[in-house]
């Protein structure tokens, strides 16, 4: 296969030097190429069939024939990743990663009992073009269907309640489904909302709620009831809020989801969390920062004390920033213990504590108690009140690095912020060493993304210093494919805008400046504003300027 990289020009003959195992190694040094960027997945899948005489087919633009999707399962579709692709009256033709599979090619052979033909794909395409085609919305259609007919002639909403103890209950069933597929279309969020006739389901997807799922009124209670006990919530209280966690696997990897039930005029709304693990170990590359800000951040987390707040209102990528920071400061050699509540992510090598009121750990008296237990670093869930303040400024003087989060609307009122939660203006600008405020905007989808030249009075209003006599940038705009459902964007990118406490803004501090004040003198030190960060990062076509003007005030 290297030779045919080779002679195509898309890989250097000089790069096998730098690769252990030279040629014998063949695969291994060609997944190493992959790996540092020299070739493309698409590049080494071309070549793995041309070697073995295979068409090459991209499955974003192939006419996927769902009568043959049908054919095989999608537990067998993923184990092996293949995928029927088109069939004929004896025979089907199968997209695989690795045509030499004899295992797989029996497997589908003694499922569908045709004739196999085989064409190769990328592995990200296949992987997508399963998830795309092996849904489980037509399931969740199909049982929702089946749930109405039981309806018609049952109490759903007793029988419901006794079925959501049985793990092979159509409601147990619909539940999985309903979380499976949420976690598949990678949202953020579950919103199970009952409505005067129906039960609605929507997902958070990069930000924005979808509409998923109608269900018969009939099996609330059932649903309901079935994620309570997922989530060891009491199913007999409906009339206050509760709070629980449940823990799923998916795809091998365990995925916890945190659950929060609020009693409405119709039921009780259940809104479920999605915390998948793997965000915390983000690398800090992944926070995708400007490299001034990025300098400027990596100097505050890697001195030895002092406090770094991260603001901003729910649902702004808080959490992750700080738990990709305490991945890249913990170490076997320093203490870190965190109190949070919840915790979201369990991370090994830390001590992590979860608040409990009712038991009197409240965040002030268990940072109390933690201090005695020689931390290094702190992370606390969230600066809530004054007592909870206090200790951490004194931790954050006395040796401590200390990382929280709080809800202002830019990293300048963060300051102003403490002063009113009645900490002594000095204490402030001693202990305060940076803040990030920051939001989440969508990412442009970087396979359907076009480029265009905006109109200038449309980046006049913009207000990032532009003039009508500059040159006009190439800007990016969604346009929509079936990678990203039509929408244009896929994923999500932050907006920072990070303030270190120099000793001018220190002084204001003390002479208890306005957040405006201390703003214009973080500016004019180098500070980028929210709004130029975005407008940065859409110059670079990771955004849109419609996103940055709906996230950035």
């Amino acid at each position: 296969m290297t030779e045919i990289l080779i002679l195509r020009g898309v890989m250097p003959i000089e790069s096998l030097d730098s690769i252990p195992g030279g040629w014998g190694e063949e695969e291994l040094s060609v997944r190493a190429l992959v790996e540092q960027g020299v070739l493309t997945e698409a590049q080494v899948a071309s070549a793995r069939a041309a070697q073995a005489g295979l068409p090459f087919v991209e499955l974003l633009e192939y006419p996927v024939d769902r009568t043959a999707v049908s054919l095989v399962a999608a537990s067998l579709c993923r184990r092996h990743e293949v995928l029927p692709i088109a069939m004929s009256e004896d025979s089907l033709t199968l997209a695989m990663v690795d045509p030499g599979n004899v295992f797989a090619i029996d497997d589908v052979r003694a499922a569908t009992r045709l004739q196999i033909h085989l064409v190769v794909a990328e592995r990200s395409d296949l992987i997508s073009a399963i998830d795309r085609f092996h849904r489980a919305d037509g399931e969740l259609s199909d049982l929702t269907t089946e749930l109405e007919e039981e309806s018609a002639g049952t109490d759903l909403a007793l029988a419901g309640q006794q079925e959501a103890q049985q793990d092979d209950a159509p409601i147990v069933r619909f539940v999985n489904l309903l979380i499976s597929q949420a976690i598949q279309d990678r949202a953020s969020d579950i919103h199970i909302e009952p409505a005067e006739r129906q039960l609605n389901v929507r997902y958070r997807i990069d930000g924005v709620l979808h509409e998923m799922q109608q269900a018969p009124k009939a099996i609330q209670n059932g649903v309901i009831s079935r994620l309570k006990i997922m989530s060891d919530i009491d199913i007999a209280e409906r009339r206050k809020p509760q709070d629980g966690r449940m823990s799923v696997s998916h795809g091998g990897r365990k995925i916890d989801l945190r659950v929060a039930t609020l009693p409405t005029v119709w039921g009780e709304k259940v809104v479920m969390r999605i915390l998948d693990n793997a965000e915390s170990t983000m690398s800090l590359g992944d926070l995708a920062m400007l490299d001034e800000n990025m300098a400027a951040y990596r100097a505050s987390f890697t001195k030895p004390y002092g406090m770094i707040l991260v603001t901003g209102p729910t649902g702004s990528g808080k959490s992750t920033t700080l738990y990709t920071t305490l991945h890249a400061v913990a170490k076997p050699e320093i203490n870190v213990i965190t109190v949070e509540d919840p915790v979201e992510y369990r991370m090994p090598g830390i001590n992590q504590v979860q608040v409990n009121p009712k038991a009197g750990l409240t965040f002030a008296s268990a940072l109390r108690s933690i201090l005695r237990s020689d931390p290094d670093v702190v992370l606390l869930g969230e600066i809530r009140d004054h007592e909870t303040a206090q200790i951490a400024i004194e931790a954050a003087l006395t040796g401590h690095l200390v990382l929280s989060t709080l809800h202002t609307n830019d990293a300048p009122s963060a300051v102003t912020r403490l002063t009113e939660m009645e900490i002594e203006p000095f204490l402030v600008g001693s202990a305060l060493d940076c803040v990030v405020a920051q939001r989440l905007a969508r990412r442009l989808c970087d396979r359907c993304k076009e480029s265009y030249q905006p109109n200038p009075a449309e980046l006049v209003n913009l207000r990032v210093g532009f003039e009508p006599s500059q040159p006009i940038p190439t800007l990016f705009r969604p346009v929509g494919c079936q990678t990203c459902s039509g929408t244009g964007y896929r994923g999500r990118i932050a907006v920072h805008e990070v303030m270190t406490v120099t000793e001018e803004i220190e002084r204001l501090a003390v002479d208890r400046a306005s957040a405006a004040d201390i703003a214009r003198t973080a500016r004019s030190q180098g500070m980028i504003p929210l709004r130029m960060d975005g407008w940065m990062k859409a110059q670079m076509g990771l955004t849109s300027v419609e996103e940055i003007l709906r996230v950035v005030a």
